[in-house]
C-alpha cells in the first residue's frame, strides 16, 4: 500500500464529507441491491446465520442512507444503523420512516457489551486508516454475543487514493483504501474472531469487493 499523507482528522473529513453528498449518494445507490444478486445472497445467508444463532439485534454500521439496514429488516432482522454523518441518518430516517438510526462512530461505539446479535460494516470500513482497524474491531468484538456473526464488505486491492469529489461532484476529502483479503483476517483474528467464508465478487457494488463472515466464538470472552 502507498505511503498515505497525514490522515490527522480523518473521522472530521469523513464527517463532512459525507454530510456533503448525502442527498446525491443516497439517490445513486436507493437501487443498487437490485443490481447485485451476489450481494443479496450474501445478505441473505448472514440473516440466517444471525437467526439459527439465537437472533438478537443488529447493528449497521456505517449505514449511510440506511438501504442495508432497510433490506435487513426485509429479510426479518432486526436492524438498525449507526452513521458518523448527521445528514446521513436524516436522509435514512427520511427513506426509510419508522426504523431506527443512530449519530454515533465505529472507533467509539455507543453499545452494551455482548449486546449484539450480529454486526454489517458494508462499505464503511473504507476510509478508516490502517492503524484504527484494529481498535474497531476490538469494539466489534466487544459489543457482540459470545457466537454473533459479523459481515464486512470492502474494496479489494493495496493502494489508498484521495478523493476530493465525489457523488454528484460535490467535494470530499476523503481517503479511499483498499485491501487484502489476508490482512483483514489477520487483522479480525487478532480481535478475536473467526473468519468463516471470504470471497471476492464484481458487481455493480464494486468492481472488486471483498466478503468476510466471521464470528466471535463462544469460548472467547476478551473485550
Amino acid at each position: 500500500m502507498e505511503n498515505e499523507p497525514n490522515t490527522d482528522g480523518w473521522l472530521e473529513d469523513t464527517r463532512t464529507s459525507y454530510d456533503t453528498v448525502a442527498v446525491s449518494y443516497a439517490d445513486q445507490v436507493r437501487n443498487l441491491l437490485d443490481e447485485t444478486p451476489e450481494e443479496r445472497a450474501v445478505l441473505a445467508l448472514f440473516a440466517e446465520l444471525v437467526s439459527s444463532r439465537g437472533g438478537g439485534s443488529v447493528a449497521d454500521v456505517g449505514c449511510g442512507p440506511g438501504r442495508i439496514t432497510a433490506h435487513l429488516r426485509e429479510l426479518g432482522v432486526d436492524a438498525f444503523g449507526i452513521d458518523l454523518s448527521p445528514r446521513m441518518i436524516e436522509v435514512a430516517r427520511r427513506d426509510h420512516p419508522g426504523l431506527r438510526f443512530e449519530l454515533g462512530s465505529m472507533t467509539d461505539l455507543d453499545l452494551g457489551d455482548c449486546s449484539m446479535g450480529g454486526l454489517v460494516a458494508w462499505y464503511s470500513l473504507i476510509h478508516v486508516p490502517d492503524a484504527q482497524i484494529g481498535s474497531v474491531f476490538k469494539h466489534f468484538h466487544r459489543v457482540l454475543q459470545p457466537g454473533g456473526s459479523l459481515l464486512l464488505s470492502f474494496h479489494v486491492g493495496e493502494e489508498s487514493k484521495l478523493k476530493t469529489e465525489g457523488y454528484g461532484g460535490h467535494p470530499m476529502k476523503v481517503y479511499l483504501h483498499r485491501r487484502r483479503h489476508s490482512q483483514m483476517i489477520g487483522w479480525l483474528n487478532d480481535a478475536g474472531f473467526t473468519v468463516e467464508d471470504h470471497r471476492t465478487l464484481t458487481s455493480a457494488e464494486s468492481p472488486l469487493g471483498g466478503i468476510l463472515l466471521a464470528r466471535r466464538q463462544p469460548d472467547q470472552a476478551r473485550s
